[in-house]
């Protein structure tokens, strides 16, 4: 086991905390967004206006409200008045199908959502389900100035709202906005920071999506740790927001974390690569997180071949595995560009809200997520017996700290399967990943749902994607197994070919030789198939699970 000290970190809600930056740094720029500005103290404003109306709808402590929004200052300041409420933002992908969203409203008994007017016609119909009362509709540009606003929807339709009726229970945000309230202050709840304050739902790529239920306290011990461990810099300092809210990853790490410290968040709606690396020079953006795919992808971008981003001062990587290759290639490519700071690598899913350890600015160890942050402990369990393992063995990575989920939301049998008390007193989170530590370090190898069992061999296809990610033909990978009646379950390689190399027998053999003479003959890939792109999850992560559906769907379309 390996634990990091604990540090002091204000015990306030993420509310309370923006109070407090507020009052410490009025006129920093707290975010911009298409251009326009807002301090600290006018976003402050912002949130207490809105909470007073969020309370005049009917909000209370506890209620729970979906912000299905891309990330824009309504999603923003919603996010902090409903929190001075006491009540619980339900954060949802835009992008939810219309059974998803009927499914989060169901699963969290949300009584009201926020929304953009293109994304109406996924909700149900108000009274479909018991206690979901309102629906408010928002356009981008509702919290820019009016003459700027316009601009913006005559250049971009789908920035424009929906004209006529909106339907019963359904109003307007601008009309929200004007209707006058009691400004005498309304009672306010007591909120303390283990009260809930947000609810994000689990990829989905394992099953039926869960509600993993985060305090005030989740979100504030994350953040002031990886300020600590990576050395986040404070006033006058650039955050890059694109990363998505509905995320742990996006609303701790691009959002809350700068408001702990009086950064600028830089919100980006939506992006294509090339408006991102534009924004990333124009507007000097000292930090930014976001995925390996992301970064590599950046390496090839036309506004970025000349730039010089020596203002760049930390480059956070998550969301998914980075190769030893790819990061080496992309820490190289900033270094050339006059970046001093290398990427850090972190570790964390859902139930700890983000990551929980990341590369410390003293060190760092190549294949390694880190280690923890501060106030947080992993160690790692035997996969067979149950026992903590010894250094350097593989098993379960499991995490103990202050930023674990409260609980799966309405769920208590899936909660007790994953949170755990051990022996040592403490609550464990058993993350069904495998892993290793190592002289301090620690090292994400698998997760354990993936591990293939060929012929009662483990094989982990993370070793094999990294492998292959080292062949001089082979752009990326995905390894999954199907059945097969001689071993169990067969090992099958998905390959997409860098640009130029061509599909031939001769491509492929060098491949099947690279792996042959580098693995354990059970564990080689035994079919190969060449794909033009690997299917992505809604976070940009490789959707192992559709591959893994297609090829059955082949097999039984084959055997008929």
């Amino acid at each position: 086991m390996i634990s990091s000290p604990s540090i002091d970190v204000p015990d306030l809600s993420v509310y309370e905390i923006l109070k407090k930056t507020a009052g410490e740094h009025p006129d920093n720029i707290a975010y911009e967004y298409l251009g326009h500005k807002e301090t600290y103290r006018s976003f402050l404003a912002q949130v207490d206006d809105l909470s007073l109306r969020f309370r005049k709808m009917g909000i209370y402590k506890d209620d729970r409200v979906i912000i299905c929004l891309p990330n824009c200052p309504q999603a923003l300041v919603s996010f902090y008045a409903l929190n001075r409420l006491g009540a619980i933002a339900v954060m949802v992908h835009p992008l939810s199908s219309k059974n998803e969203i009927e499914f989060y409203i169901k699963d969290s008994g949300s009584k009201m959502a926020i929304t953009l007017g293109k994304f109406v016609p996924n909700f149900p119909k108000i009274g479909s389900f018991e206690g979901f009362q309102t629906l408010i509709v928002t356009s981008p540009v509702d919290m820019l100035p009016y003459v700027y606003g316009k601009v913006i929807q005559i250049v971009n339709k789908d920035s424009r709202m929906p004209k006529g009726s909106l339907g019963f229970g359904m109003i307007r945000w601008k009309k929200m906005m004007k209707d006058k309230v009691d400004y005498v202050p309304y009672d306010m709840p007591e909120v303390t920071a283990e009260d809930p304050a947000a609810i994000l739902y689990t990829g989905g790529t394992t099953g039926r999506n869960k509600g993993a239920v985060h305090s005030s306290r989740s979100f504030n011990t994350t953040s002031f740790g990886m300020i600590e461990l990576s050395g986040v810099l404070g006033e006058g300092t650039t955050m890059l927001a694109e990363m998505p809210m509905f995320h742990g990853f996006g609303l701790c790490t691009c959002v809350h974390l700068p408001v702990c410290i009086g950064l600028t968040i830089i919100l980006v709606p939506i992006f294509t690569l090339d408006s991102l690396c534009k924004t990333i020079v124009k507007k000097k953006v000292n930090y930014m997180a976001g995925v390996p795919t992301l970064y590599e992808k950046m390496m090839d971008n036309k506004h970025l071949a000349n730039a010089d981003l020596s203002f760049m001062k930390g480059i956070f990587c998550g969301g998914d595995s980075m190769s030893v290759e790819a990061k080496e290639r992309v820490d190289g490519f900033f270094a050339q560009h006059g970046c001093e700071r290398r990427i850090r690598i972190g570790f964390g899913c859902t139930e700890c809200l983000t990551a929980t350890a990341i590369t410390p600015k003293f060190e760092e160890r190549p294949g390694s997520v880190g280690v923890p942050i501060p106030g947080f402990s992993y160690k790692i369990m035997d996969l067979e017996t149950g026992e903590e393992a010894k250094d350097g063995e593989v098993g379960e990575m499991c995490i103990a700290g202050p930023s674990l989920m409260l609980r799966y939301y309405g769920n208590p049998e899936e909660t007790a399967q994953v949170l755990r008390v051990h022996d040592d007193g403490q609550t464990w989170l058993h993350t069904g990943d495998v892993g290793l530590i190592d002289d301090g370090f620690i090292y994400f190898k698998n997760r354990i749902k993936r591990i293939i069992i060929t012929s009662g061999y483990n094989v982990f296809p993370s070793q094999i994607e990294e492998l292959l990610s080292h062949h001089a033909a082979v752009e990326a990978s995905c390894i999954i197994g199907v059945p097969d009646e001689m071993r169990g379950t067969r090992v099958k390689a998905y390959i997409v070919l860098k640009a130029g190399v061509e599909n031939t027998p001769e491509t492929i053999d060098s491949i099947k030789s690279y792996v042959k003479a580098n693995i354990a003959a059970y564990a080689k890939p035994r079919e190969y198939v060449v794909v033009d792109s690997l299917p992505k999850t809604k976070l940009g992560k490789v959707d192992y699970r559709m591959l893994e559906q297609e090829s059955a769907q082949s097999s039984s379309s084959t055997s008929m």
